[in-house]
């Protein structure tokens, strides 16, 4: 495999969405940022254009070659540009357990700490969400306490998101 990361692209969203099967995924996916299931590509597309500007927040897709096998978010969480937030993870269904997932954020930090000048990325996760939380565990990062659990509202029951984060190397920050 020759997997890149590239700016996300709108042609994208048709296989990007393809791999949500559920609306329990979806939520696990995007908490509530996407108001109804399925996510269409022009949701996604709408969403893109009104919320990821390219400075304060960007998209990236996974590719080997042409094939398109993940898609991740980083993005500004306060003004400080020292930190990067992840979220929207999202790898091809049928193609896990090969270690994409593991891949995708490993090569999202390495770009959030080499080109965006990152000393910090965090994710928050949602603790009913294990393949998630052992993808994380196994790029690098470790769970930290917050004041303040954040939760949502999510098919009726209220989900607890898990704080996660990893340090650049010798960053005090």
């Amino acid at each position: 495999m020759n997997l890149r990361l590239r700016p996300y692209k709108a042609s994208d969203a048709t296989t990007i969405v393809s791999w949500i099967k559920s609306e329990y995924l979806m939520r696990q996916w995007c908490a509530d940022r996407y108001e109804h299931y399925p996510v269409a590509p022009e949701d996604m597309n709408y969403y893109h254009e009104n919320y990821i500007d390219g400075d304060k927040s960007r998209a990236l897709t996974m590719c080997d070659g042409d094939e398109i096998l993940g898609y991740i978010t980083l993005r500004v969480p306060a003004d400080d540009h020292s930190e990067q937030r992840i979220g929207f993870v999202i790898v091809d269904d049928s193609k896990r357990g090969r270690g994409l997932g593991k891949a995708l954020v490993s090569m999202a930090v390495d770009y959030a700490f080499a080109e965006l000048d990152a000393t910090k990325v965090s994710l928050g996760v949602f603790e009913n969400n294990p393949s998630a939380i052992h993808c994380y565990e196994a790029a690098g990062f470790r769970r930290v306490s917050r004041p303040e659990i954040e939760k949502y509202e999510c098919l009726s029951e209220t989900w607890s998101c898990i704080e996660m984060e990893l340090k650049f190397p010798n960053s005090s920050f």
